[in-house]
């Protein structure tokens, strides 16, 4: 029996900051994103095969003082996306207090890429690197202890790490804390950073490509894998031009790495996204969607797409520019749909061409200009765990 959800109230974002291989700054990225540039290169860690990443360049900030025994690669890339976001986060923790602005952050590897260094050397050496913490630095509460500590919020605070759909149901995951009366004011975002263990194991998967992905495109062969993070700042109400309007999510559970070919969950969490925010199908002009280039994930979702809104709204991957950044997938994906929305511009879904004919689908072939109103945003996970976020932008 199908259960109708309820309308959850629409959350103002406040602000949002992203980092990726296109840029380090939400303008950095945006230049990028509208100049349709390739980004995706060389993998930082030498592999025995061939392969193309999404590296977020140069130099990393360091942790405060306080916060060093917290330091990886994964912590660094958390603070680039959120200093940003200070003004933001301080004028809220003025408004509703410490204790009513929660967080929920998605990873799907936290400290993995440090750990591997350190297992590294401790297979050298038989010594494990001095002030190395599996605690402070490999799981997945030590991120969210650092954030804490690093945005000076003190209410409701987890982590979510469900595979590629992480950051995306944290979206959810904030929603209904906010609606349930938990919190005024949520830090909602994703990080992953780069590590060995996801760029082999997605080529023992037979899924990875040794050229930039091509998401849509009927040589598509498969994805390549990026890092990066993204923040959003909710809040109750808000009268800002953009807002999170609903979070569909489903678990098809078809199996453990293969999505379901009738796209049977992807239908399920947009079905439930648009729901949720009392919408009907042809009021989202655009999708971002999981798009990751793989032949089976492209087919899935563009049977679901088109199963679900038969209007045709435009649809793109911005995977062929990021990559795939797993558990900051999600966030990445979201921002980079609210920038095209501020800015009146949906770039093309690059290394689509020529799109597969197969796809009953509105691939964005080229550039845009194009003011989008309401749009969702796709991010598809290991085991079928599906996520759609549905934003809006009003200015």
């Amino acid at each position: 029996m199908a259960v109708t959800p309820k309308t959850l109230p629409p959350l103002g974002i406040a602000d949002y900051a992203l980092c990726c291989c296109l840029g380090r700054t939400r303008e950095a990225v945006w230049r990028g994103l509208s100049k349709a540039e390739g980004s995706l290169g060389a993998p930082p860690f030498e592999l025995p095969f061939a392969s193309v990443c999404g590296v977020v360049e140069g130099p990393l900030p360091a942790l405060p003082g306080a916060l060093s025994d917290f330091d990886t690669r994964l912590a660094r890339l958390v603070l680039l996306a959120l200093e940003p976001l200070e003004p933001s986060l301080a004028r809220l923790r003025a408004r509703f207090g410490d204790s009513r602005v929660g967080i929920v952050v998605g990873s799907s590897t936290a400290g993995l890429d440090t750990t591997e260094r350190a297992y590294a050397q401790y297979v050298q050496s038989g010594e494990l690197p001095w002030g190395y913490s599996p605690v402070r630095q490999h799981r997945f509460g030590a991120v969210l202890a650092m954030v804490r500590e690093l945005v000076g919020a003190r209410g409701p605070a987890l982590v979510v790490s469900t595979a590629c759909s992480s950051s995306g149901k944290a979206f959810g995951t904030a929603q209904r804390m906010i609606a349930a009366g938990l919190a005024d004011a949520m830090l909602v975002g994703g990080v992953d950073a780069l590590c060995q263990m996801t760029v082999r194991g997605f080529r023992s998967l037979g899924i990875l490509s040794e050229q930039p992905c091509r998401p849509f495109s009927s040589q598509r062969v498969g994805l390549n894998i990026g890092e990066g993070a993204a923040f959003f700042v909710l809040e109750r109400g808000g009268d800002g031009p953009h807002r999170l309007l609903g979070v569909g999510e489903s678990s098809d559970a078809h199996h453990m790495t293969a999505p379901d070919p009738g796209g049977r969950g992807a239908a399920q969490a947009m079905g439930a996204a648009l729901a949720l925010a009392g919408l009907e199908p042809d009021a989202i002009e655009l999708i971002n969607a999981h798009g990751t280039g793989t032949p089976l994930n492209d087919a899935a979702e563009a049977t679901a797409i088109a199963a679900r809104f038969p209007h045709a709204p435009k649809v793109l991957s911005t995977k062929g520019y990021t990559g795939h950044a797993l558990g900051a997938a999600g966030g990445i994906e979201a921002a980079l749909t609210l920038l095209s929305m501020e800015h009146g511009l949906i770039p093309q879904s690059r290394g689509c061409e020529p799109v597969d004919p197969e796809l009953d689908i509105a691939v964005v072939e080229q550039a845009s200009a194009l003011k989008v109103r309401r749009a969702l945003s796709n991010s598809f996970a290991f085991g079928g765990s599906n996520v759609s976020v549905v934003l809006e932008h009003t200015a």
